[in-house]
């Protein structure tokens, strides 16, 4: 069957766009960390020795407007959102500070920052810090670890004393996907502004920024968007907000004449004024590709493929995996799940150990006691699915496993 799954696949043949060296490996991390697109490294390299190595300085020219221009083209391709309301910027943890730190100053009086303990521990951080620095009340929704934020936990937690509301579109450890528009409207019904971590949506799912009425929203560049480790985030600001809202970190490049060098500082027109320092050339390169990737493949084809490779996943599960002890630990839905299936098992650790190291099969693990397993629609095929969940299986029947220790490492 996955054989002829493939064959029908309209994406295939985008997996020779990225390089596979090792056909052996099934590789299901890409939530985490996207697949080097192929022509990567030659763009890398030209920008190196010909526009670093021949241009010097000169080459600022075409790079002073790269984060607007590679955000515009997030814009047009990934989530809904309109020219000029995008930037790439700094790191997701960065990005998410500016954006929260201005929306609670935009809405003074206000003492609540509302958001879930199922949120990305980093958002969490951010969250915790500012409410500490500024004596707010940080309001913390209980969530279903398995099936996602429910908008009428939301709704009990507002009231007119909460300035933001932040929770990830679609959680990481899940894969639930959040109502944006609903919990959008009810955040506006008591006047608080939203702002959305797109990490694990972006390049992955539809964005309905625009529709939703979201004000405000970061987003990772290094998973589905293929960017590279470390590649810079992107931030989005509706509109009707960016001369409002005054971000926190005042930065030569939110200058509005950034050369004239002034000694006052005087935000720039539009979202531009929620750039900060010189921006990481060579890796904004990297991300121009992989979004252009995902611009020619549609997000709504990568949708579509998204939900049937893990549909596919889950059926593989409950036929092979649920008898040997496993449960989903993700929405069984696939509208209410985005591209990524989590397992729950006592052993997940142990067992996503032995995947990688014995079995050739790279997923992740997440507390607790998840196996998280992420098919990327643009370089997954469901024979790598079929063959990640055999070798599951028999991993499991013959308890290798159980040969790892039970201590993890820092990175899981």
């Amino acid at each position: 069957m996955a054989e002829d799954l493939d064959r029908a696949d309209p994406l295939a043949a985008f997996r020779d766009r990225f390089l596979v060296p090792d056909s052996d490996l099934v590789y299901l991390d890409g939530n985490s960390l996207g697949r080097l697109p192929a022509a990567t490294p030659g763009r890398l390299a030209e920008a190196v020795t010909e526009q670093w190595g021949r241009g010097l300085i000169r080459s600022w020219e075409h790079w002073i407007e790269l984060a607007q221009s590679i955000g515009d083209e997030i814009a047009a391709a990934v989530v809904e959102a309109d020219p000029g309301e995008v930037v790439v910027s700094d790191s997701t943890t960065v990005n998410l500070y500016k954006l929260a730190a201005a929306a609670l100053d935009a809405r003074p009086g206000r003492r609540v920052l509302l958001t879930d303990d199922d949120n990305f521990p980093t958002d969490s951080y951010v969250f915790q810090g500012l409410a500490a620095a500024r004596g707010l009340e940080l309001r913390v929704i209980e969530t279903d670890l398995d099936d996602g934020l429910a908008p009428a936990a939301v709704r009990s937690a507002l009231d007119e004393d909460v300035a933001l509301v932040s929770f990830s579109h679609v959680a990481y450890r899940s894969g639930a996907i959040a109502d944006m528009a609903t919990i959008t409207r009810q955040a506006h019904d008591v006047g608080a502004l939203t702002l959305w971590d797109l990490s694990h949506s972006g390049g992955s799912i539809p964005v309905p920024l625009r529709s939703s009425g979201a004000d405000l929203a970061v987003g990772c560049t290094y998973k589905y968007l293929c960017g590279g480790p470390g590649a810079p985030a992107f931030l989005y600001v509706r509109r009707d907000l960016q001369e409002e809202l005054q971000q926190p970190i005042w930065g030569w490049f939110g200058q509005r004449d950034q050369f004239a060098m002034a000694g006052q500082y005087d935000a720039a027109p539009g979202v531009t004024r929620f750039l900060v320092g010189t921006p990481a050339v060579l890796s904004m390169i990297g991300v121009r590709e992989g979004v252009r990737i995902v611009a020619e493949a549609g997000i709504g084809a990568l949708r579509a493929k998204g939900q049937a490779l893990t549909e596919y996943l889950i059926e593989l599960a409950d036929e092979w995996l649920i008898p040997l002890g496993f449960r989903l630990a993700s929405p069984r839905d696939s509208e209410r799940r985005g591209s990524h299936v989590s397992l729950h098992h006592p052993e997940a650790w142990r067992i996503c150990r032995a995947l990688i190291e014995r079995y050739d099969v790279v997923p992740d693990f997440r507390t607790p006691d998840r196996l998280r397993l992420g098919p990327a629609p643009l370089t997954t095929s469901y024979a790598d699915v079929w063959d990640a969940l055999d070798r599951l299986r028999r991993l499991v029947e013959s308890r290798a496993h159980e040969a790892y220790p039970t201590q993890r490492p820092r990175v899981t």
